[in-house]
C-alpha cells in the first residue's frame, strides 16, 4: 500500500500531534455530549460475552448470591480508566507506552507489556466462545448451515468489514448494538421485577451479602474479569480516546496556560464519556444477571457447550413470552458479533502499535502503522474462530478469557498508579479523592485476584 493510498483510508493521523489540529474543548454538558464516543465503543464491546453468556451463566448457578460481585465489577474499574485515558490525553503516548515505562525486566518491551500480550492471548478464547454463540444462533435461523461454517461466514464477515476500517465506522456500529439489545434486555429485566414474586427485597439483599457458594467461585472471577471494563477494555480505552482525536485535540505538550486550559477541557469531557458508558453497561450487566438468577437458576438449568444459547433464551421467553424468542436471537446475535468486531478492531490496534514499541516502525509512520493494523485484523479475526472449532464450547472458552482477564486487572491498575505518579505534569495529576480512589481499585482487584489464586491451590 502507497503512502497515497493508505492517507486515502485513513484521511488523518489520530497519532500525530500538530499546533494546527488543536481545537478548544467543548463549554456546556450539551456540547460535550457531542464530543463522547470511546466509551460507547467501549460498551459495545464490554456488552457482549460477558453479560450475556457469563454473567447469566453465573446468575443461574449461584441465584442471587453474587450480585455485589456485578456491583463492584461495574464501580471500581472506571477510576483506572480514567487515569490511563488521562495519561494519553496529556502525553500524547498511547497506553502501551505507559506499560513500556513501568520499571521491571525488558525483553524488547516491559514485562508489563508482555503480560498483556499473554492476556489477550488467552481472551482469544473468549471471542471464539462469541463466534460460537453467534453461529448457534444462526444454525437455528438456518439450520442447513452447521454451526461451524457459520462461523466461518462470520469471520469472513469481519474481515471484509475491518480491513482498512477507521474510527468512525466502528463508533457508529457500536451505538447501534448498544441502543438495541441493551434497552430490550433492561426492559425484560423490568418486566420480571414487576412480577408478583418475581425477585423478593430478600433475594436483592442476599446478593448484597458479600458471601459467595463455592461451586460458582471460577465463574465469578471470570465475571469480575470481563464485566464492567476489562483488563482488555482498560488497555483499549487510550486507543479510542487517541482515535476519537481527544489528544489530538490537546496538541503537543506546551507549558502554556491555554494548553492547560485544552488538556483540563478534554480530560471532563473524557470523565462524560466514562461516565455514559458506566449508566450504559452496569444497566445492562445487571439486568443479564437478575434474569440468569431469576429465571435460569430457578428453573434448575446452566449453559453449556452446545446448548448456550437455547438455554440463555429463556430469560426472554420466560418473561416476556414466546414471541421474544425471535427477538433474543437476533440480540444475541447483534450483540456478541458486535463484540467480536469491537474487541478484533482495538487489540489490532493495540498489536500494530505493539509492533512500533518494539522499534520496528515510528510513530509518525501512519502508512505502516496501518500495514500492521490490517495483517493483525487477518490473525486476531481468524485465530478464535479456529478454537471455536476445535473447543466447541461458548461457556468454558468465555470463562477462560475472564479468568485471563482477572489476574491481569491488578497489574494494569499497578501501571495506571506509576504513570499516574510520575509521568503527569503537577497542573494536570488527579485530585486527591480520585488517587485513593485508584489505588483501593488496585487494592480490591489485587485482592481477587490472590483469592482466586489462592483458591485455586488449594
Amino acid at each position: 500500500m502507497t503512502a497515497t493510498q493508505a492517507t486515502a483510508v485513513m484521511p488523518e493521523d489520530p497519532y500525530a500531534l500538530s499546533p494546527a489540529a488543536t481545537e478548544p474543548p467543548p463549554l456546556s454538558v450539551r456540547a460535550a455530549l457531542r464530543r463522547i464516543g470511546p466509551g460507547i465503543v467501549l460498551a459495545s464491546s464490554i456488552v457482549g460475552s460477558g453479560e450475556v453468556i457469563a454473567t447469566t451463566t453465573l446468575g443461574a448457578q449461584v441465584g442471587f448470591a453474587a450480585l455485589w460481585i456485578v456491583l463492584v465489577s461495574c464501580a471500581i474499574k472506571p477510576v483506572v480508566q480514567g487515569e490511563l485515558g488521562r495519561y494519553t490525553i496529556v502525553t500524547g503516548k498511547t497506553g502501551l507506552d505507559g506499560f513500556n515505562g513501568v520499571p521491571g525486566p525488558q525483553l524488547g518491551a516491559s514485562w508489563l507489556v508482555w503480560a498483556w500480550v499473554l492476556t489477550v492471548t488467552l481472551t482469544l478464547l473468549q471471542v471464539g466462545g462469541m463466534y460460537g454463540g453467534v453461529g448457534q444462533v444462526l444454525h437455528v435461523l438456518w439450520p442447513a448451515l452447521s454451526v461451524s461454517v457459520w462461523v466461518g461466514v462470520c469471520l469472513a464477515i469481519t474481515l471484509a468489514v475491518l480491513l482498512g476500517g477507521g474510527y468512525s465506522r466502528i463508533e457508529r456500529f457500536a451505538m447501534v448494538k448498544v441502543g438495541l439489545f441493551t434497552m430490550l434486555t433492561v426492559f425484560a429485566a423490568l418486566v420480571l421485577l414487576r412480577r408478583p414474586g418475581a425477585v423478593s427485597m430478600h433475594d436483592l439483599a442476599s446478593g448484597l451479602s458479600m458471601t459467595l457458594p463455592p461451586a460458582g467461585l471460577v465463574t465469578a472471577i471470570a465475571v469480575f474479569g470481563i464485566t464492567g471494563v476489562g483488563a482488555t477494555e482498560l488497555v483499549m480505552y487510550p486507543y479510542w480516546c487517541v482515535e476519537k482525536g481527544y489528544a489530538r485535540f490537546v496538541g503537543p505538550r506546551e507549558t502554556s496556560p491555554e494548553w492547560n486550559a485544552r488538556a483540563r477541557g478534554w480530560i471532563r469531557v473524557m470523565h462524560l464519556d466514562i461516565l455514559c458508558s458506566l449508566v450504559i453497561y452496569t444497566m445492562a450487566t445487571v439486568a443479564f444477571y437478575l434474569l440468569g438468577a431469576a429465571v435460569l437458576h430457578r428453573m434448575g438449568v446452566i449453559p453449556a457447550a452446545r446448548d448456550t444459547v437455547a438455554v440463555l433464551s429463556q430469560i426472554y421467553t420466560q418473561t416476556l413470552g414466546g414471541w421474544a424468542l425471535w427477538v433474543f436471537y437476533a440480540g444475541v446475535v447483534v450483540t456478541l458479533y458486535g463484540t467480536i468486531f469491537a474487541a478484533t478492531a482495538a487489540h489490532s490496534r493495540m498489536m500494530a502499535d505493539l509492533v512500533r514499541v518494539l522499534g520496528v516502525y515510528p510513530r509518525e509512520d501512519a502508512e505502516s502503522r496501518l500495514r500492521w493494523r490490517n495483517r493483525f485484523v487477518v490473525c486476531l479475526a481468524t485465530i478464535p474462530a479456529i478454537l471455536y472449532w476445535f473447543f466447541e464450547s461458548p461457556v468454558r472458552m468465555v470463562v477462560a478469557g475472564g479468568v485471563a482477564q482477572a489476574l491481569m486487572l491488578p497489574l494494569i491498575g499497578f501501571a495506571a498508579i506509576y504513570v499516574r505518579h510520575t509521568q503527569l505534569p503537577r497542573g494536570l495529576q488527579p485530585s486527591v479523592p480520585t488517587t485513593i480512589g485508584l489505588w483501593v481499585s488496585t487494592a480490591v482487584m489485587l485482592g481477587f485476584a490472590l483469592y482466586y489464586a489462592g483458591s485455586a491451590l488449594l
